[in-house]
């Protein structure tokens, strides 16, 4: 599997995210470097857990869909006259 990437438009706006979170919640000033080597750390170690995580609840409800198949099915008439 490749690594976690991010579009240029979205990997801005998460950084700006970041910055703006750091001001909110800890009144903290961070560059847009601290900010994304910070994205960086959470894709690299972070990202693959959460990743993990949507394909296995990607699976478990593509199993359901599955499984609602088998309801579909038609019941079967054998004719035993010969």
């Amino acid at each position: 599997m490749k690594d976690l990437q991010l579009a240029k438009e979205q990997r801005s706006a998460v950084i700006e995210d970041i910055k703006c979170y750091f001001l909110n919640e800890k009144d903290e000033m961070i560059t847009d470097l601290s900010a994304a080597l910070l994205l960086d750390f959470i894709l690299m170690n972070i990202g693959p857990h959460i990743y993990n995580q949507a394909i296995k609840d990607a699976h478990f409800l593509m199993s359901e869909k599955v499984d609602d198949l088998f309801e579909l099915e038609k019941s079967l008439r054998i004719d035993k006259k010969k």
